[in-house]
């Protein structure tokens, strides 16, 4: 069991206010300290710098104009009755069990505060997120208590994982002024940990006690919910671990699963915080969809899963490399771009795949003794790297490649509209590789129309699209680098399977036709 580090956070009230100067902490460890990044630089931020519109007030009036028509007579009515329902003292008040609290002191701290919750007398109906461009959303969703089994119950209670130095490092304040009056609302308790270094919420999800939680919310960008499935995955009770549901609430420089979310739910393409709120309405309506995971081997005989993307060449280094201008949030990787582009690498290597058309008519060969062996779902369609691909696979002829990219979903970034070609099929993956010999020119303009998704208009020879469900990627001489979710990952020989609706995500997503799910075997069963 992983060591866990000693309370380092206040405990603080659903008004997002932090406990007044000259109050005991829980702990000699709690107290903050100004050579804390996390604690003088989020937590100070957050209690001096309030978000637009106002802390705990995601009604205000600058966005009057843009909230549903349900929305407003919810606002109506609270103002009939004299007060809103996000302020402390309504007739609607209620006390609540929240507890904030550190990474590494799971049930050591919590407290009781008295906090407002909207409770009408007949069932909430959300009939559209707070932000333009809803029309094509869900509409008229009721979830009464106890709900269908793809849905949360109501009540509902999470864990909250939020990374406070993500993105721009504002992701605590974000949460005070745009989530947590929305969970009041919708009747979401929760819990809120703060993760402290690289790995932190992959330790923690491995050892806590799942069955207090009806879902994990991960606030920050890709990399992680890519350290929580993990985590979930090196659980020696992975089976039902896994099929407990996810949320993503977007406050990352990259927020492609976020951003795939939403455009799944039928939203406009929005980024920042109305990307967060249109995130956090989905958890609110507590509707569940499933999603692929992939499944990685690589040749050192790690084993791994990717819940968005594995990139090679071109992609993985502007991922890479733009860390250090993370401060900019998704303007890191227009500059890292550019400055890529400016020395363009050519990246060497053998690409094969199989194609989703293939897999109706080949069955595929029982694994081998030792990959019965390895935990987690059984990749049918891969054979040991040191084997060739089978012979159904297709490999391709050239070598040099200025990029590979395999996408399980429909956006690299909240404006990086990758795969305008519609949500994948149960059980597969776009997979996208530009060969070399493009000119910078091309490879500007198409990183440039991804933003809408018009690069597929281009028709660049050297870009090549096909749908799959398993692949291969041998890098030469170990040159160029790997990014799993935006991850750094060794440069060596890996393949990869989808495994299809193998996780459960709050979102609102519409199901592509049965014609095009190509299922490869079931889900690992409803969510828990």
């Amino acid at each position: 069991m992983p060591e866990r580090a000693a309370p380092r956070a206040w405990s603080e009230d659903l008004a997002g206010r932090s406990p007044p100067q000259g109050a005991v902490p829980d702990s000699a460890s709690a107290v903050s300290s100004p050579s804390d990044p996390a604690a003088a630089g989020d937590d100070a931020g957050a209690s001096t710098a309030p978000a637009p519109g106002g802390e705990g007030d995601p009604l205000s009036p600058h966005r009057d104009a843009r909230l549903g028509s349900t929305d407003k007579e919810l606002k109506a009515g609270a103002a009939a009755a004299g007060s809103s329902p996000t302020a402390l003292g309504t007739p609607w008040q209620r006390e609540l069990r929240v507890e904030v609290m550190d990474p590494g002191s799971v049930g050591s701290i919590s407290r009781r505060f008295q906090s407002p919750r909207f409770r009408p007398s007949t069932p909430v109906v959300i009939r559209g997120p707070l932000v333009a461009g809803w029309g094509r959303g869900l509409l008229g969703l009721v979830f009464p208590a106890g709900g269908a089994r793809s849905q949360l119950p109501r009540p509902c209670r999470v864990l909250v994982l939020l990374n406070p130095r993500g993105g721009k490092g504002k992701a605590l304040q974000l949460f005070r002024s745009h989530v947590q009056p929305l969970l009041a609302q919708a009747d979401i308790s929760f819990t809120l940990m703060l993760t402290e270094r690289r790995n932190h919420a992959r330790e923690l999800v491995q050892v806590e006690e799942l069955g207090r939680w009806d879902a994990l919310v991960v606030m920050s960008g890709d990399g992680l919910m890519h350290e929580v499935v993990n985590g979930l995955m090196e659980r020696p009770d992975w089976e039902t671990a896994i099929r407990k549901p996810l949320c993503s609430l977007p406050a990352g420089s990259g927020n492609a699963l976020a951003a795939s979310l939403n455009h799944y739910a039928g939203y406009e393409q929005v980024t920042n915080e109305d990307l967060l709120t249109n995130c956090t309405l989905l958890l609110c309506r507590r509707l569940l969809a499933p999603m692929n995971l992939l499944s990685l081997q690589t040749a050192s005989g790690l084993r791994l899963f990717s819940v968005l993307s594995l990139a090679w060449g071109f992609i993985a280094d502007v991922d890479l490399e733009s860390e250090k201008f993370r401060r900019l949030g998704e303007m890191r990787f227009t500059l890292g771009t550019f400055l890529r582009l400016a020395a363009l690498r050519v990246y060497q290597g053998t690409l094969a795949y199989l194609p989703a058309e293939r897999v109706v008519s080949q069955v595929p060969a029982p694994p081998s003794v030792e990959r019965q062996d390895q935990q987690g779902p059984t990749d049918a369609h891969l054979v040991p790297l040191e084997e060739p691909v089978p012979p159904h696979w297709t490999v391709v002829p050239e070598q040099d490649f200025v990029l590979v990219l395999a996408l399980l979903h429909s956006h690299l970034g909240s404006e990086m509209f990758a795969a305008p070609m519609g949500r994948c099929a149960a059980g597969t993956m776009h997979l996208f590789y530009v060969r070399a010999g493009v000119s910078r020119a091309m490879l500007l303009r198409l990183f440039l129309a991804m933003e809408k998704g018009r690069h597929m208009d281009y028709d660049c020879p050297y870009l090549v699209y096909v749908p799959v469900v398993a692949f291969r990627l041998e890098p030469k001489d170990g040159k160029g680098v790997f990014a799993v979710d935006g991850e750094l990952m060794v440069s060596e020989a890996v393949q990869g399977q989808v495994h299809p609706d193998y996780i459960w995500m709050a979102g609102g997503c519409m199901e592509p036709p049965p014609s095009q799910k190509p299922q490869q075997g079931a889900p690992p069963g409803e969510p828990l």
